[in-house]
């Protein structure tokens, strides 16, 4: 069986693409690592793709995770590259981010898991059920701050032009964090939100199964 390697979001782990059902594959989660300080996307995207053991791998990244899959397609040959909830370049980041990287906001206030602002997060997450919000709550809760302040400065001030030859792009049409206004999928789904990995799996297995 052919492997998919895959990467999560921004601080989750491999139980993000727990409720998919891709026939005939099998997937690999490439676990996130420890920024070094002062490491540029490019060279974490390197250190990454030493993960990767096999030649001509498919990538599949979620999120941050989609713009790091195109940043180790810029390394090794990947003869697929599938972006979920993500972006494709920094011009299809919202206005509002681009504005708060440029004002260095997320350098004055680091992110901070206050739990006063979880249902303000999970709307912009998309996390509907118990079993969503309890799960975004863990992420929160136990990335190192140290990685979350280094991830989102990246994502804040990601300024790629570049996409892999064979790219597609699953999206949902009411996310809140990457609006789909913003970007060119090929594949939508309807009433998808951020978290669309989770609470419409089966959409979402069927526009894999339907690309590999």
């Amino acid at each position: 069986m052919k492997k998919i390697y895959c990467i999560s979001g921004l601080g989750a782990d491999e139980r993000a693409f727990g409720r998919l059902q891709i026939k005939g594959h099998t997937m690999a989660a490439l676990p996130w690592l420890m920024p070094n300080p002062h490491e540029t996307i490019g060279q974490y995207a390197k250190r990454m793709s030493a993960g990767i053991k096999d030649e001509n791998p498919i990538l599949m990244g979620l999120s941050f995770g989609g713009m790091m899959s195109i940043e180790i397609a810029k390394i090794i040959n990947a003869p697929k590259v599938i972006l979920i909830s993500s972006i494709k370049s920094g011009d299809e980041l919202p206005a509002w981010l681009k504005r708060s990287g440029q004002l260095r906001l997320n350098r004055l206030f680091p992110m901070r898991s206050f739990k006063i602002m979880e249902p303000v997060q999970n709307i912009f997450l998309g996390a509907i059920g118990k079993d969503e919000k309890d799960m975004a709550r863990s992420y929160r809760k136990n990335a190192p701050q140290q990685y979350t302040d280094w991830a989102i400065n990246e994502v804040l001030n990601w300024r790629n032009t570049w996409q892999p030859p064979t790219l597609f792009h699953i999206h949902g049409d009411n996310d809140r964090m990457f609006p789909i206004k913003y970007v060119s999928p090929t594949h939508v789904v309807k009433g998808g939100g951020h978290f669309m990995i989770m609470n419409k799996a089966a959409q979402v297995s069927a526009a894999i199964n339907d690309i590999i």
